[in-house]
């Protein structure tokens, strides 16, 4: 059986999606902090349990039976977000599990990204599960950024300007190819050791500038603002100045390079070229 974590949420939630069209339901399993939100996935005869990062007894009974678990990152900034991530390789290890998976990030160690340093100490907890248990695996998924591009670029339908700070490639990538080559993994015979990067080709802001520029018919420019100038303005904005001081950090992972290899990994999991920056702006614009 292959557990998910995540299941009620975009990305893993349009995994198990591509897991049911590869592998029979009943061999699929969620684990839900809110089971009526996966009420959709039970009446397909995906397994449903209730599980939460800090509920580890809970989290066993969740996994139970499962070959395979793939861990979602947490997204609960007021919590021991290593503390969870522990609990939840614990827990399937626990289960029974052989391999786990888990949703990181590309080039996480010693990056000047924040939240970076959570997604290394995962993947140290995992290889070091690994040591400890005779029999255990582990993959990260180092996905490549995804996302609203708006907070990416910014307000520039309003202003026709990408204002933002220096930055540098970034593999901007789609959410929807991620999920897709989870699934691929998950449902695959070939091992995937260790971390694994799944990443499109990176651009920069200019490359956006153009494609937007193509794709509406306005001319839409790049400037780069300074690093403080910006954090202050968009603190007077409004935005909470950890959410601000964060947002930089990625602009100076980027222009630092950690971005910069993609990799030809997701295209051959997809069976074609990820979605690009051009394609993604494009699909944004229509929708």
């Amino acid at each position: 059986m292959i557990v998910v974590t995540g299941a009620t949420g975009t990305l893993n939630g349009a995994t198990v999606e591509h897991l049911l069209e590869r592998v029979p339901a009943e061999r699929i399993g969620v684990s839900a902090r809110d089971v009526s939100k996966a009420q959709h996935l039970a009446e397909r005869g995906v397994r449903v349990r209730q599980g939460s990062y800090d509920d580890p007894v809970a989290l066993r009974d969740s996994f139970e039976g499962a070959e395979q678990v793939l861990l979602v990152s947490s997204n609960d900034m007021s919590a021991d977000v290593l503390g969870q991530h522990r609990t939840a390789i614990e827990a399937a290890v626990a289960a029974g599990a052989t391999r786990t998976l888990y949703t990181s990030q590309q080039n996480p160690v010693g990056s000047p990204y924040t939240p970076a340093a959570v997604h290394a100490a995962t993947e140290a907890a995992l290889a070091d599960s690994a040591l400890t248990n005779s029999g255990v695996a582990w993959t990260a998924l180092r996905n490549g950024f995804f996302g609203d591009l708006d907070q990416l670029l910014g307000p520039w339908r309003q202003t026709g300007v990408i204002a933002q700070p220096a930055d540098g490639p970034i593999p901007w990538t789609d959410r929807r190819d991620l999920a897709e080559a989870a699934a691929v993994i998950l449902a695959g015979d070939r091992p995937f050791d260790g971390p694994v990067t799944l990443a499109a080709p990176p651009v920069t802001l200019d490359d956006f500038a153009k494609a937007l520029t193509e794709a509406t018919g306005r001319t839409i420019e790049r400037i780069v603002v300074d690093d403080q100038q910006w954090l202050a303005d968009r603190i007077a904005e409004g935005t909470p100045e950890f959410v601000a001081d964060m947002t930089l950090s990625m602009f100076r992972a980027a222009r630092d390079g950690y971005y910069a290899e993609s990799g030809p990994l997701l295209g051959e999991l997809l069976g074609r070229e990820p979605r690009s920056a051009a394609q993604q702006v494009a699909g944004r614009i229509a929708a």
